[in-house]
C-alpha cells in the first residue's frame, strides 16, 4: 500500500540520496516551485546527496544553463544525469549509423555538441530522411501538434527499415498551464506502426546507470538507501520499480486530475489510478514540499 505522506523530511531520513525529476517536480518549464526547491535544499543541508533525473533530449551541461535561466538555485542539487547525456552516448557509438536524420527543434540542437566521454566517437552528418541510415528524435517538430502528423516521414522510415534513437521517452510535459508533446509520444507512434525504436531515459536502465555513476562521483549510496521522486507513473515510477528503488510519486503533476490533487491526492482517486496504472510506488504527495 502506497503510503501518503505531507512533507519530505517525513521520511528522507532513511536515504542518503535523491534521484528527482525535474519537470513538473522542481520546476514547471518556466519557472521553480518555491516549496520543492527549499525541500531539496533542506535535504542537503542534512548531508544528503541530489542527482537530478531529468529525461531532457539535452547534455547536463545545457539543462544546468536552463536551470539557472528559469531561476533554478544551485544549492538544491548536486549533479545531474539526463536522457539526451544517455542517448547521446549510443548515438556518438553508431547506434543508428553515422548519416542520421534529425526529428526535434532548435532548442535541442545542443544534442549535437562533441561528446569527450566517448572514445573514437562516430562522425555523426545529419542529413535529409530520404538518405539517412537512422533517425534521432528529441520531440516532434511541433510540441502543440498532433504526432500522428509525422505518419507519413514515420512510414518511409519504417519501410526503409531505420531505427530511431528517442532521446526523451516522455509522453507529454505541462510547460506552465500548456501541455505538450514530447518525444517518447513519436518514438511509441514508431513502434505502433512495426518501426524499432531505442530508448535510454526513464523508465529505461541507461540512464539509471548513468545516474548511478553520477552519484559515485559524490557519494557510495546502496541502492537501498536511494528514493527516487517524480510526477510519471509509466517514466519515473514504473522505473524505480524496474531498478528495485523506492519512489515517491508527486500526484500534483501530470496525473493532478487523476488523484483529484489539490494540496494532497485523494485517497480512494489515488488508489483507483496506482491501480489503473498496475503501478506501487513507496510514498505519495501532491507536491514536493
Amino acid at each position: 500500500m502506497t503510503q501518503i505522506i505531507d512533507r519530505l523530511d517525513e521520511v528522507s531520513a532513511r536515504y542518503r540520496a535523491l534521484f528527482v525529476d525535474l519537470w513538473g517536480c522542481v520546476h514547471n518549464g518556466r519557472e521553480p516551485f518555491p516549496e520543492a526547491v527549499a525541500a531539496l535544499q533542506h535535504y542537503k543541508a542534512g548531508g544528503g546527496v541530489v542527482v537530478l533525473l531529468t529525461n531532457a533530449p539535452r547534455h547536463r551541461k545545457a539543462v544546468e544553463g536552463q536551470l539557472d535561466r528559469i531561476g533554478v538555485p544551485t544549492d538544491c542539487w548536486d549533479t545531474i544525469a539526463t536522457s539526451g547525456d544517455a542517448a547521446r552516448m549510443a548515438m556518438f557509438r553508431g547506434a543508428v549509423g553515422q548519416r542520421v536524420f534529425f526529428m526535434g527543434t532548435d532548442e535541442d540542437e545542443s544534442f549535437f555538441d562533441p561528446i569527450r566521454i566517448v572514445q573514437n566517437p562516430v562522425a555523426i552528418e545529419r542529413v535529409p530522411l530520404d538518405q539517412a541510415e537512422g533517425i534521432v528524435c528529441t520531440g516532434p517538430f511541433d510540441a502543440h501538434a498532433d504526432p500522428a502528423d509525422l505518419r507519413p516521414q514515420l512510414l518511409y522510415a519504417k519501410n526503409k527499415g531505420l531505427k530511431l534513437l528517442c532521446a526523451n521517452p516522455d509522453i507529454v510535459v505541462d510547460r506552465g498551464e500548456t501541455r505538450e508533446w514530447c518525444g517518447g509520444a513519436v518514438a511509441q507512434l514508431y513502434t505502433e506502426m512495426g518501426g524499432e525504436s531505442l530508448y535510454f531515459g526513464k523508465p529505461h536502465p541507461p540512464i539509471y546507470d548513468l545516474a548511478r555513476q553520477r552519484l559515485a562521483q559524490i557519494a557510495e549510496v546502496p541502492d537501498y538507501q536511494i528514493l527516487c521522486i517524480g510526477d510519471g507513473i509509466a517514466t519515473d515510477i514504473r522505473g524505480a520499480l524496474g531498478e528495485d528503488l523506492d519512489s515517491l510519486f508527486i500526484t500534483g503533476g501530470l496525473a493532478a486530475q487523476e488523484t483529484n490533487t489539490a494540496r494532497d491526492p485523494d485517497p480512494a482517486a489515488l488508489n483507483a489510478f496506482l491501480s489503473r496504472e498496475m503501478a506501487s510506488p513507496t510514498y505519495a504527495m501532491g507536491f514536493l514540499r
